[in-house]
């Protein structure tokens, strides 16, 4: 274990005895606190939790090395901040070329219309050259050749006015035991987003009194722009919005009420406008004057299990409360926790439970969907109403999650889903996706005017996965329609699972022209199957007598026995790829290799999914 590990380690353990105590006194019982039995099995990096019905989750950058440019070729990508703004997402995250702390940083910006789509990245604040000769206050060593690196927890404000903000945060390490969010770094900048799509200046909002060289930016109250001048003294007179800056900012800054460092802070209000306040390892209090003041120290919020990573916490559209995070002392799963009152979590649900593989090594890289951050209040509010979050992946690569409101586990009614025959653009209302950027899944219209549910896949390290929830049934007959787009090449698994996500039927389009199901050890063939071909796939299953049966076109192929146990069957999930189970708990947190063949693609593999229904029998 690494000396920073094991600082982190000290930290989590004098944290969980610290609240402990505080809890037990009685002294802050008006608190954040999870009181539902459901906890994340880290064996799985699903964590055995049901998920919430209807997230769609989209990466929105993938690193590639072999990109020549540094907006697509750094492969440490984290941080990611998200608003919604002029009827457009907006994500800026940092970027550095390896690893975390090691320079040149910049920040980078991605934009899209609907959540699904984006933008390639573009650099809004670039490298930012330290002088040679730059001592730092505390540290024995100078600085030569060397540039800044970007660390901040907060980069959007949409002011008042309506004008957008963008932020960010230049700070340096000296080697790789220094911090660049330690006071003593350069300073906050900022530029303003203009509705075309253009940008205004850089400039610093706020600079640390330890940096003594000039500034490569002028101060904002240099712009002749007086709106923008204005935003940014109205961003400044925040505190809650000063909250977020405690790490990188100076230790005695007077704008920021609670100096103490506690990290990557989020907030929301209750009815009665109290504000609940959230921090790194789910610490949290309350204030009642708007974040001028706290009522107690943060503590570990009761129940809560949470790392040393963020958790995002904010009001839904449909006036309760929810909190993201990783429940786990690791940076998987994913889940959801949602309130009514804004102070007790009563669930645990699933957002995103995949890790795919680490491709590039680096400084400080750890495995799973991390570092996840929502839309606060005042920086924009989606139509759809749903609940949208941004994390980065490995720390890698960049991703959105949609989460529908009211956030829910359950279906009522079992599944009648004719893609062609539901309404434009409501065709997955009830499905989970997990769509790649070399393995999307999207509603794709044929020639002939039919949908269907598409999954194509060229990413040799990641796949497509659409994931349909049903009512927990013992009898199930379901009928489902697919279309291979080809027959030598990629795989198509169709598994049955419980509400844990065990599978207990798995069928197979496999990459030799053979549709399989799963026999015990082995796979049993059930006929060779033609590209272009439509089968229609009929399951009917008994998990009391463990028998099902499968008949392809009419045809049926005989009874099978269900790999493993199941006492009801809960969901259906479509996935171009084979289980993952690496990584797991015993997995060394740095990887200081790279994968060969990263930066290529795979021959692409595509699967059309016409419908799927279910029924009791």
């Amino acid at each position: 274990m690494n000396e920073r590990a094991m600082q982190l380690r000290k930290e989590t353990f004098f944290l969980s005895v610290l609240s402990g105590l505080i809890a037990g006194t009685g002294l802050a019982q008006d608190t954040v606190r999870y009181t539902g039995a459901t906890l994340a099995n880290v064996d799985y990096h699903h964590g055995q939790l049901a998920p919430a019905v209807g997230v769609h989750s989209y990466q929105t950058f993938r690193a590639n090395r072999s990109y020549p440019s540094p907006e697509k070729g750094w492969t440490y990508n984290h941080a990611p901040m998200l608003a919604y703004w002029n009827n457009t997402f907006f994500i800026s995250y940092l970027s550095n070329p390896v690893g975390e702390h090691i320079p040149p940083g910049q920040s980078l910006l991605q934009t899209s219309p609907d959540g699904i789509h984006w933008s390639e990245p573009e650099v809004v604040f670039p490298p930012y050259p330290i002088p040679d000769g730059t001592a730092k206050e505390g540290r024995p060593g100078v600085a030569a050749n060397l540039d800044a690196v970007m660390h901040q927890r907060m980069a959007f404000h949409v002011a008042s006015s309506g004008r957008l903000l963008v932020l960010g945060y230049y700070g340096f390490a000296l080697d790789d035991k220094d911090h660049p969010n330690d006071g003593k770094g350069i300073g906050r900048v900022v530029r303003e987003v203009y509705k075309d799509g253009s940008k205004g200046p850089i400039y610093f909002i706020r600079k640390n009194k330890s940096w003594k060289q000039p500034l490569r930016h002028p101060e904002f109250e240099e712009s002749s722009d007086a709106g923008f001048v204005a935003a940014c003294k109205e961003l400044l007179s925040s505190p809650l919005r000063m909250q977020e800056w405690v790490e990188e900012a100076d230790r005695d800054d007077p704008l920021i009420p609670l100096k103490k460092q506690y990290k990557a802070f989020s907030y929301y209000h209750l009815p009665d406008n109290r504000v609940v306040g959230l921090w790194k390892n789910a610490l949290t209090s309350l204030s009642t004057d708007g974040g001028k003041t706290w009522e107690y120290a943060p503590l570990r919020a009761p129940g809560f299990v949470n790392a040393n990573a963020k958790i995002w916490g904010q009001q839904t559209s449909d006036n309760r409360y929810a909190t993201v995070y990783n429940p786990s002392e690791f940076r998987w799963p994913l889940a959801v926790s949602v309130s009514d009152d804004g102070l007790q979590y009563t669930n645990l649900l699933l957002v995103n439970g995949e890790i795919t593989a680490m491709r590039y090594g680096g400084n400080y890289k750890s495995y799973g969907p991390q570092y996840v951050r929502g839309i606060i209040a005042g920086n924009g509010a989606p139509p759809d109403g749903n609940l949208w979050v941004t994390y980065s992946m490995n720390k890698e690569d960049i991703w959105v999650s949609s989460i529908p409101i009211p956030v829910t586990d359950r279906v009522e009614e079992h599944v009648s889903d004719n893609f062609s025959a539901l309404p434009d653009g409501r065709e997955l209302r009830y499905w989970n996706l997990y769509s790649p950027l070399w393995a999307p899944v999207a509603i794709r219209r044929s020639p002939d005017d039919s949908k269907a549910l598409s999954l194509r896949d060229s990413d040799p390290f990641d796949y497509a996965k659409a994931e349909r929830v049903l009512p927990a049934t013992r009898r199930l007959l379901a009928r489902f329609s697919i279309t291979p787009q080809q027959q030598d090449t990629g795989l198509l698994d169709i598994e049955f699972q419980d509400g844990k996500g065990t599978p207990g039927i798995r069928i197979s389009f496999d990459s030799l022209g053979n549709l399989r199901v799963k026999a015990g050890y082995r796979y049993k063939n059930l006929l060779k199957y033609q590209a272009g071909v439509p089968y229609d796939i009929q399951v009917q299953l008994d998990t009391r007598t463990r028998l099902y049966t499968v008949s392809v076109n009419g045809k049926e192929t005989g009874t099978q026995v269900l790999f493993a146990p199941l006492a009801h069957i809960s969901r259906v999930v479509f996935r171009t790829g084979a289980v993952r189970r690496f990584p797991d708990a015993d997995t060394p947190t740095d990887q200081s290799y790279d994968l060969p063949g990263a930066e290529a693609k795979a021959p692409e593999a595509a699967f059309l999914i016409g419908s799927l229904t279910t029924s009791d029998w």
